[in-house]
């Protein structure tokens, strides 16, 4: 091994702790305190380290946000993919679909709540609002496309508008997400019965 690539590789992997430091002071300070309210000094202080080592990795606010918001997207995504891909059924890769992404909302809430906040108040540099950027289908809704698609193909799903149900199944979930009234209901049952509802909507007569 060239000696040369050591301190490289060691400051590289201390660059790369410190962004993770900041990434994750700046979800709990979203959580906290909201995207308004929220500034690099804010987020150096709860990350114990001083603004200009966060504008040393990240320009400004934006761009702090821009990278954390694809980092949130990314861990969601994973972890619902990983539990889809364990299951062999099209029926069991829905109920698993539904079931990640409900339990991820509770288990990483912080998470969550950053994402939300970031979606709905950061501008791009046009000042368009994230929400009504025209983005690709993500890649979730283009599994749980993929997952309804093979159900009607296998002959297990009924027929049914594939886009139709896969808004409906999404939109359930978010509600749980963004609905305070929902809160009322606890997660294991919210859970079970929209898979129940889903399930009686999407079997075969």
């Amino acid at each position: 091994m060239n000696q040369d690539s050591k301190p490289e590789g060691k400051q590289s992997f201390i660059a790369a702790a410190r962004r993770e430091q900041i990434i994750e002071a700046a979800v709990q300070t979203l959580d906290d305190i909201g995207y308004v309210n929220a500034s690099l000094a804010k987020i150096a202080k709860r990350a114990g380290i001083s603004t200009a080592l966060i504008s040393y990795h990240f320009s400004d606010k934006n761009d702090l946000m821009n990278h954390l918001i694809i980092k949130l997207v990314e861990r969601y995504t994973s972890y619902i993919l990983e539990r889809v891909n364990q299951r062999h059924t099209s029926e069991e890769k829905l109920e698993a679909y539904i079931a990640s992404s409900l339990a991820y909302q509770v288990t990483h809430p912080a998470h969550q709540n950053a994402l939300i906040e970031i979606f709905f108040n950061a501008r791009t540099p046009e000042q368009v609002p994230y929400y009504k950027l025209g983005a690709e289908e993500d890649e979730l809704m283009s599994t749980l496309r993929d997952i309804l698609r093979e159900g009607q193909q296998q002959g297990v799903f009924g027929t049914f508008h594939i886009s139709v149900m896969a808004n409906v199944v999404q939109g359930s979930i978010a509600e749980y997400m963004l609905s305070p009234s929902t809160k009322s209901v606890d997660l294991e049952t919210y859970s079970s019965e929209l898979i129940s509802i889903v399930q009686q909507a999407t079997k075969k007569q």
